[in-house]
């Protein structure tokens, strides 16, 4: 009995695979809990066409993210943080101080996706952006004395 998987089975395959399983198998777990359904012509077809339009939808967003990055550029952030005459800060600069910096310059970028180092001391410092699993960029930031 030949089914299209609508899940990953451990075991069996991948989302979107057609496989050949047992009919009982088929007929009696995994038609009925969700996990696969018939493999006719037309839901071939159409997981087929799911799978076009899928990588399509996914090419866009890698594009977008490369655009994004490619805005961004070499651009270097100013934070500002009270500091204590030895350099050091008070508290630390946080991934949702480089976010608003960066919507300050007009890039809208969630906080989740930035990563910081522990910063604790004015100077120069580095952020990661993960825009897609493709795409990572870093923005380099200065932290300077708010006084």
């Amino acid at each position: 009995m030949d089914i299209i998987l609508k899940t990953d089975i451990a075991g069996l395959g991948y989302k979107n695979d057609t496989v050949t399983v047992k009919p009982g198998y088929g007929r009696n777990y995994l038609i009925p809990q969700g996990y696969a359904m018939m493999a006719t012509d037309s839901n071939k077809k159409i997981v087929a066409e799911n799978i076009r339009q899928a990588a399509h939808k996914a090419e866009k967003l890698k594009n977008d993210a490369q655009a994004l990055a490619d805005g961004i550029g070499d651009i270097t952030l100013t934070i500002p943080a009270k500091a204590g005459d030895s350099g050091k800060i008070f508290g630390r600069v946080t991934n949702t101080q480089v976010a608003e910096a960066l919507r300050e310059k007009g890039f809208d970028i969630d906080r989740k996706k930035i990563s910081v180092e522990d910063v604790k001391t004015l100077g120069n410092y580095e952020a990661a952006l993960d825009l897609h699993k493709d795409v990572k960029h870093k923005v380099k930031f200065e932290v300077v004395s708010a006084e």
